[in-house]
C-alpha cells in the first residue's frame, strides 16, 4: 500500500518509527510536511497537491500526526484527504473534537467518564467563585491550547491561583482550572489505544520537584499493571471521540481513575522505550486490518503483538 504520514517534523522518533514499521512490511511509505500540502477544491476532480506539483489522491491511506500550532490547517487537509477516498487512520473530526479541551471534556463527561472536577469562565470577576467551585487551593490551571505539560500551572495558595488565573486572562487567554489530586503523588498513566484495544500503558512520574509527569517536563517512565476500569476508561474515551489511535491520560485518586486528556497524536518514544512494544508497527496493522490489506506470504511474520487479546496487551 501507498501510505503517508502527515506531520510537520521529518526526523522526530515518532515519524521515523512510523515510517520504518510501514517499510518493514513492504509498504510504500511517505513523509508528507503538512506545510507542503495544498489542495484544490473541485466538485468533480478534488485533489491534493505535494510541493513541486505532485498529486497525491494515490495514497492508499493517511497518518495525521499534527502538531496543535497545525490543527486548523492540518485538520483541513485531512478532511481533503478524506474527501477522495484515502482512509486516515484518526479522522478530521476526531482529531478536532480532541484538540478542543474544553469540548472534548464536555463530550467525555456526557459518555459518563469521570474527570477531575473543573471550572470555565470568560471574565476575570468570576475568579473567586471558579477557585471555590474547584474547592480551593491547591488547584491546576490550564492553558486551553497548551500541549506536552507547557501552559500548565499548580497554584498553591488561593492568592497565587488569583495572581495566575488573572494574569492569564489579561492576555485574553482562555483556561481550564482544575482540582489538584494530590494522592496521585505527581504520577499519572498513559494508556496507548489502537483500534479500541489498550495495547501498551506506562507510568509517568514527574521530576523532583516538579508536579507535571509529562516525559517533556523530565519525567520518568515505567511499566505499570492497569486495571479493568482504567482500561475501560481509556477505550470508552478513544470511542467517545472516534480516535483509532489515542494516547489516554488517567490519574489514580481515591475516587478511582479520572480522565486527564486525550491525545490524537501520542508521542511513540516513551511509550515504546519504557514497553518495549512496537507500537508504530500496530498503527500499520491497524490500517491492514481496515482495508483488507494481507501481507504476501514469505514477508515479515505477523508480530505476536498483534495477535493479543485485549485482556492481555
Amino acid at each position: 500500500m501507498k501510505i503517508g504520514v502527515l506531520a510537520s517534523n521529518p526526523d522526530l522518533y515518532s515519524n521515523q518509527r512510523i515510517l520504518e514499521a510501514g517499510e518493514e512490511r513492504g509498504h510504500q511509505m511517505k513523509f508528507l510536511n503538512i506545510k507542503h500540502c495544498y489542495m484544490k477544491l473541485d466538485a468533480e476532480t478534488p485533489e491534493i497537491h505535494y510541493r513541486g506539483g505532485r498529486i497525491l489522491n494515490d495514497l492508499d491511506a493517511v497518518i495525521p500526526r499534527i502538531r496543535p500550532s497545525m490543527t486548523f490547517y492540518g485538520c483541513a487537509l485531512t478532511r481533503q484527504f478524506e474527501s477522495v477516498g484515502i482512509y486516515p487512520l484518526n479522522s478530521s473530526q476526531s482529531i478536532s473534537m480532541s484538540r478542543d479541551k474544553l469540548f472534548s471534556l464536555q463530550l467525555l463527561l456526557s459518555s459518563g467518564l469521570d474527570i477531575p472536577t473543573t471550572g470555565f469562565a470568560n471574565s476575570p470577576i468570576d475568579t473567586a467563585d471558579l477557585i471555590d467551585m474547584v474547592g480551593g487551593a491547591p488547584l491546576i490551571v490550564k492553558l486551553l491550547q497548551g500541549t506536552q505539560g507547557r501552559g500548565v500551572v499548580l497554584a498553591e495558595t488561593r492568592k497565587a491561583a488569583e495572581s495566575v488565573i488573572g494574569a492569564f486572562k489579561s492576555l485574553k487567554a482562555n483556561l481550564l482550572v482544575q482540582e489538584f489530586v494530590k494522592e496521585a503523588d505527581g504520577k499519572d498513566l498513559r494508556l496507548f489505544v489502537i483500534d479500541n484495544r489498550v495495547v501498551a500503558s506506562m507510568q509517568r512520574t514527574a521530576a523532583p520537584g516538579e508536579f507535571r509527569a509529562n516525559v517533556h517536563q523530565g519525567g520518568s517512565t515505567s511499566v505499570i499493571k492497569i486495571t479493568a476500569d482504567e482500561r475501560k476508561l481509556a477505550i470508552k474515551a478513544a470511542k467517545t471521540l472516534g480516535l483509532k489511535v489515542a494516547g489516554v491520560d488517567i490519574i489514580r485518586s481515591r475516587k478511582g481513575p479520572l480522565l486527564l486528556e486525550v491525545n490524537s497524536s501520542p508521542g511513540l518514544e516513551g511509550i515504546e522505550n519504557a514497553t518495549g512494544k512496537d507500537i508504530a508497527g500496530q498503527m500499520i496493522s491497524a490500517i491492514e486490518k481496515k482495508l483488507g490489506w494481507r501481507r504476501p506470504l514469505g514477508t515479515m511474520p505477523e508480530d505476536p503483538e498483534m495477535l493479543l487479546d485485549e485482556e492481555l496487551a
